[in-house]
């Protein structure tokens, strides 16, 4: 199965590469060129693999070709290191947010001129999971159930501050509980499909919402969901893992990566 087989319009991969990694400062490269693991190259040996490579595999391997990082000012090594796209037989195109960090939704909607036409396919690069198919999962029961918005679901660490989800029996969102609230639901989020009707509902968030972020704390992508599910929009879950994912934005996730790559397990 490939996104190829499904529907029209394009599937367009986006990135947000704007965090600074203060929990995990000093690096010697940003986040997302940070190496995990090894990957074996075609003409023997193996070579360091960066974080951000396991998600464009992933989105490599559901048929999509295409994407956009949206990155600070500062952070031209990860230019540097992808290039064009053509070592992952992929395209890259890069987009520099500038202006004050007010958060990931902010972030996202830099590329709204260039993805207001077509799906998306999101995930965050410093974010390590397994399920190699999970865009392909996403796209299939977004393409079934027509969903608006499609998230990839995997059990939350109580332990960790993190979005939590409440679904139907069937998986549509009847709720999205972002940090600082204390819920005791079980799933979390960090990979989506998306269609034009939420870009555009993105867009509105960001609009609707740039004064106050200015005076307040940095909003964050569960806050856009929220507002999603409020407004109506179709937003669906999909179970995609057993297992919860790895940060390596954060001190004890890079721990827990480095340990299970020397393991061979990643």
């Amino acid at each position: 199965m490939s996104a190829k087989n499904f529907d029209t319009p394009e599937i367009v991969g986006l990135i947000p590469a704007g965090g600074q990694a203060t929990r995990i400062a000093p690096l010697p490269c940003s986040k997302e060129l940070y190496p995990i693991g090894f990957q074996q190259r075609k003409e023997g040996g193996s070579v360091p693999k960066v974080v951000s490579q396991y998600l464009l595999d992933k989105m490599r391997f559901a048929g999509i070709s295409k994407a956009f990082f949206v990155l600070r000012p500062g952070k031209w090594d990860i230019p540097a290191y992808f290039g064009d796209g053509s070592m992952l037989n992929m395209h890259f195109a890069y987009l520099t947010i500038t202006g004050p960090p007010f958060g990931v939704p902010f972030t996202l909607d830099h590329a709204y001129p260039f993805l207001s036409h077509v799906n998306v396919a999101f995930g965050f690069p410093d974010i390590l999971f397994d399920s190699d198919d999970a865009f392909l999962k996403l796209l299939s029961r977004q393409s079934e159930t027509r969903a608006d918005l499609t998230l990839g679901l995997f059990p939350a660490e109580q332990s960790l501050k993190v979005d939590l989800v409440e679904t139907t029996e069937d998986g549509w969102v009847k709720k999205m509980v972002v940090p600082p609230e204390d819920s005791n639901l079980i799933y979390t989020w960090n990979l989506a499909t998306w269609t034009p009707a939420f870009t555009e509902d993105l867009h509105e968030f960001v609009r609707s919402h740039a004064t106050a972020a200015m005076k307040g704390p940095e909003l964050i992508a569960g806050h856009v969901v929220q507002s999603a599910v409020r407004d109506g929009l179709k937003v669906l879950g999909v179970p995609i893992s057993d297992t919860p994912y790895l940060d390596i934005g954060t001190p004890r996730g890079l721990a827990a990566a480095t340990r299970r790559a020397a393991e061979r397990v990643l």
